[in-house]
């Protein structure tokens, strides 16, 4: 466990994280590179990347927590939790992951690889997404489906191309080829990928206008 978090474990703690975002709730568990929150109102599992806490502190216990007791089973169970171990046992469950932006993405892990994962989402499809660019993730009960879907209208389609171990060398796999950077926020975020190397990316955009982008800061990609 993470000595600075030893003494708060079991107490209501603000967070900060990357990006300004603000969580509060019972510090439930922490390890070498995550710690996890569980938030009252909504009575999820916040699973934190250490690398994106900023800051953080004792709170004053909000009125909604006076009376609540943290469930006695967590999602995911592991003696000494870490951030790779808790993506493998999400593999399958219903999750909710925060990268960037307003939003956030619904679906399943499907693959992991050195620093990235697959994820499929009932919305956005499949994408793969930076290990290093997860700011935090929620993983559901067993028995939850998303958007109350049948299980008929959620299939679950495997990579048909063999994955590269990390998110570069996947990246140059999908040269030549359409793909939305980040949900498409911007217009320079849809284009043609037509060149990976040292580290940058050349997109093509609709307009065809050259873009280049540092790897570094690119954090989900999919394919149209």
């Amino acid at each position: 466990m993470l000595s600075d978090f030893v003494d708060l474990l079991g107490k209501y703690i603000e967070v900060e994280i990357s990006g300004g975002d603000f969580h509060k709730g019972i510090l439930i568990d922490a390890g070498l590179d995550i710690i996890v929150l569980n938030d009252g109102w909504t009575n999820s599992f916040l699973y934190i990347p250490f690398v994106h806490v900023q800051r953080w502190k004792e709170a004053s216990l909000d009125e909604e927590y006076t009376s609540f007791n943290p469930p006695s089973e967590k999602p995911i169970e592991a003696d000494t939790i870490s951030f790779r171990k808790v993506l493998t046992i999400a593999k399958g469950l219903f999750v909710k992951v925060y990268v960037t932006g307003n939003k956030s993405i619904h679906g399943y892990i499907t693959s992991i690889m050195n620093d990235y994962f697959v994820f499929h989402s009932p919305v956005y499809k499949t994408m793969f997404i930076s290990m290093n660019h997860v700011k935090w993730l929620i993983p559901y009960s067993p028995n939850t489906i998303p958007y109350s879907l049948n299980k008929e209208n959620l299939p679950l389609v495997p990579i048909s191309t063999p994955l590269a171990r990390s998110f570069y060398e996947q990246l140059k796999r999908l040269e030549n080829q359409l793909v939305i950077i980040d949900g498409g926020d911007h217009t320079e975020k849809i284009g043609l990928l037509q060149k990976v190397r040292n580290n940058k990316m050349m997109l093509i955009t609709a307009e065809g206008e050259t873009v280049y982008r540092n790897l570094e800061h690119i954090k989900t990609i999919q394919l149209p």
